[in-house]
């Protein structure tokens, strides 16, 4: 009866410990994110923000599957933008890339699945005319940035251009864009920092993400489609995390086993 009395208040300890080290995370994780009560990270679904010379396993980047926290933006100053892809306007780089990569409901719509791409520039909405400093257009009564595939652009409201870096075109083409107006600032959920990758294809496994990656290497195991070198560098993390430390307690068990039974 003692001995079972100490096993379960053993077991007690071990789930409030536990509990404990979840709740301390989740504090850490909102108090730098600022995102509480909502999620402080997102999954990634598309391909949209891939770099295609990325390094096995894609650390670094932005790919499907990829855990990215998510950290509160206030205004529009707390986003860098990166600017002209040939000459950007900061030494300011997140994800293979310069400028901020920020996560917005498209057209402020929450109903919507979130978009998480690049801030390119901020367009300047005035009286009759437009500014877009990154791109040294002053006072003009359209926009036009070739590099961007806009031409004789003419926003309803001040705003980012957001674009994919694994996209030609940006979300706000004016006919069947993503998000056609500028992204307010009140549509962005935050900015894009830091990863957990590969870990959100388990979520993705049952929810899917249907035309998320079409690459020549992809694998579709479940209902998630991923490149193949994720789906490994996923398979050996789960092996460490959880198979290794399984077999070390098997084999502590059985050899704590074997040595009463030779004591008897």
């Amino acid at each position: 009866m003692e001995n079972l009395q100490q096993k379960t208040i053993l077991f007690i300890r071990d789930v409030i410990i536990s509990v404990a080290i979840v709740g301390i995370i989740l504090a850490a994780l909102w108090g730098y994110t600022g995102q509480f009560p909502h999620t402080p990270m997102v999954v990634v679904t598309s391909e949209s923000m891939m770099h295609h010379n990325a390094p096995f396993g894609k650390i670094g980047t932005i790919d499907p599957g990829d855990l990215v926290l998510v950290k509160k933006v206030y205004s529009k100053n707390d986003v860098i933008t990166r600017g002209n892809e040939s000459h950007p306007m900061t030494k300011h780089r997140t994800y293979g890339d310069y400028g901020d990569v920020i996560i917005y409901y498209p057209m402020g719509n929450k109903k919507r699945t979130p978009i998480i791409h690049r801030a390119i520039c901020w367009i300047e909405k005035n009286d009759g005319t437009y500014d877009v400093e990154e791109y040294g257009i002053h006072n003009a009564k359209e926009i036009t940035i070739p590099q961007l595939h806009l031409y004789n652009y003419k926003p309803a409201n001040s705003g980012f251009i957001t674009k994919g870096d694994n996209n030609e075109y940006p979300d706000q083409l004016p006919n069947g864009g993503i998000c056609p107006q500028p992204v307010k600032p009140k549509w962005i959920i935050g900015k894009a920092r830091g990863e957990l990758p590969w870990f959100g294809l388990i979520k993705l496994m049952i929810y899917g993400n249907d035309h998320g990656y079409e690459g020549d290497d992809a694998v579709k195991i479940g209902n998630a489609v991923a490149p193949k070198d994720e789906w490994i560098c996923l398979g050996i993390s789960l092996v460490i995390i959880i198979v290794l430390p399984s077999i070390w307690d098997a084999y502590n068990f059985f050899k704590n086993r074997k040595s009463k039974e030779l004591r008897l």
